[in-house]
């Protein structure tokens, strides 16, 4: 079954909205772990499927695929936890003296990438993390986002560009606290 036929089913039966959870809630996690680390993640994971469950009545079922839906609504979450998200970037671009950092979601990130994400926009950052954290394609961002698919191509075209541009730099320049 899609996850459209699933929520709408869910309309009646609300357990069938489990097989929705079962199928995104671990991109969904690992997404917003990478954003905000942990346990913040777990929770805002959870709030993204209460949200999406509370308004599955309203869910387009012309897309098969609940996947953006969920994102988007991720993303909009994120916005309440933005300053914390800027103070982890700006901590990260300051160790970048110990060239690499073991962000909350493992991995690394590397300091100068941190401090390039910092002077992104909101917008900006939601796009490219998106696309490179979530592995979302440009028309499921779109959709994630309520964006034209041309806004996020250009976008992302533009925000590669910025990200070159500020790891080309040989000192990495934070941006004043609170700008975004």
């Amino acid at each position: 079954m899609t996850d459209a036929e699933l929520i709408e089913r869910s309309l009646e039966d609300g357990a069938a909205f489990a097989l929705v959870f079962d199928r995104h809630y671990r991109g969904i996690v690992r997404f917003l772990h990478g954003r905000v680390g942990d346990p913040l993640a777990s929770d805002l994971a959870s709030e993204t499927f209460a949200v999406a469950f509370r308004r599955r009545g309203s869910y387009e079922s012309t897309h098969s695929s609940a996947r953006p839906w969920l994102y988007g609504i991720a993303v909009n979450l994120l916005r309440d936890h933005r300053r914390s998200e800027e103070r982890r970037l700006r901590a990260y671009a300051l160790a970048a003296a110990s060239d690499e950092v073991v962000p909350p979601g493992g991995g690394t990130l590397d300091g100068d990438l941190a401090a390039a994400l910092l002077k992104l926009s909101v917008a900006d950052r939601n796009v490219i993390l998106l696309y490179a954290w979530a592995d979302l394609s440009y028309e499921q961002i779109a959709d994630a986002l309520g964006l034209p698919l041309g806004t996020v191509r250009s976008r992302l075209a533009r925000t590669r560009a910025k990200l070159r541009a500020s790891l080309a730099t040989e000192e990495p320049q934070l941006a004043p606290e609170g700008a975004s």
